[in-house]
């Protein structure tokens, strides 16, 4: 048994853009040495860097959160610009824990790719990990993991609960993004998107919608960061599911919660009300966005 954690640097593809590959590359490869320290000062054994990120086990649940929560509290803390200016460099990790096969100093089996789609789904700043872990975690460590509800991994047929690990204090009041409400039964109520001034409803009986570009769409959305067949929402298993199926993915936004589930080819459910923003966040420019609420 061993610890996964995949930890990906948030935007590498604008860094390389505005640094140029030899700048960025510098910087990328000491930013990746440095955190590599880190991890192991925690235990840590880094199998491989992977770019824009990095690949590391860990012996136990609790050294692999705890290496993670000094990452991102250092970024946040003493953020590092790259190049000097521009945005900070963010984070995006998931770790998970499970059997794992050793071949020639590298490591195969399904914590490693769980682990990297949690990281692949979750958002900047975030630590995404799944009910295995936080169930390994002493009760301190536990209190730390707020529940997005079951989701479905890419590769995976059956849902994953996932939580999210809410290191930053201040953050607490707003941590919970999907809530408990996803584990309880989904009431027979009709969910209802509005768009670009159209508005269109879902049943539980009825036929699985779309979001997109296409002319040919449910509901249509005219803007180059949206993907022709962007996403769909169907009734599936009691609940009302976003799947995504686009190129830049797709930011949930529910209730008043500040902070999204990022969807990249995974899906959620869709509970009570908030945004959909289609291939980029809600605060990007003019950001193409459906409002969903579930009524009745």
């Amino acid at each position: 048994m061993a610890t996964v954690v995949f930890a990906d640097l948030v935007g590498s593809t604008g860094i390389f853009e505005r640094l140029g590959d030899e700048t960025a590359g510098r910087f990328v490869t000491q930013l990746t040495g440095a955190l590599s320290k880190t991890f192991q000062q925690h235990q840590g054994r880094v199998v491989k860097l992977l770019g824009d990120g990095l690949f590391v086990v860990f012996p136990r649940e609790s050294d692999a959160i705890e290496a993670c929560v000094a990452i991102q509290s250092r970024l946040k803390e003493k953020p590092v610009y790259p190049g000097g200016t521009g945005n900070p460099v963010q984070m995006q990790m998931g770790v998970e824990s499970g059997e794992v096969v050793e071949i020639d100093g590298d490591c195969y089996g399904d914590a490693v790719n769980s682990a990297a789609r949690l990281a692949d789904l979750a958002g900047a700043d975030q630590i995404l990990a799944t009910g295995r872990v936080r169930d390994a975690l002493p009760p301190a460590q536990q209190a730390q993991m707020r529940s997005l509800g079951p989701m479905y991994l890419r590769g995976k047929n059956e849902v994953t609960e996932v939580f999210r690990v809410d290191w930053q204090v201040e953050r607490d009041a707003d941590a919970t993004v999907m809530g408990v409400s996803m584990f309880k039964p989904g009431r027979q109520g009709v969910l209802e998107l509005s768009a670009s001034g159209q508005t269109l409803s879902l049943t539980p009986q009825g036929e699985k919608v779309t979001l997109g570009r296409a002319a040919t769409a449910s509901l249509s959305i005219n803007d180059g960061r949206v993907s022709r067949v962007h996403a769909t929402v169907e009734w599936r298993g009691g609940q009302y599911v976003l799947s995504d199926a686009s190129s830049f993915g797709t930011w949930v936004y529910v209730g008043n919660q500040s902070a999204p589930v990022v969807l990249r080819r995974t899906e959620c459910y869709l509970v009570g009300q908030g945004q959909i923003a289609l291939g980029c966040e809600r605060e990007a420019q003019a950001a193409p966005i459906v409002v969903f609420s579930v009524k009745g």
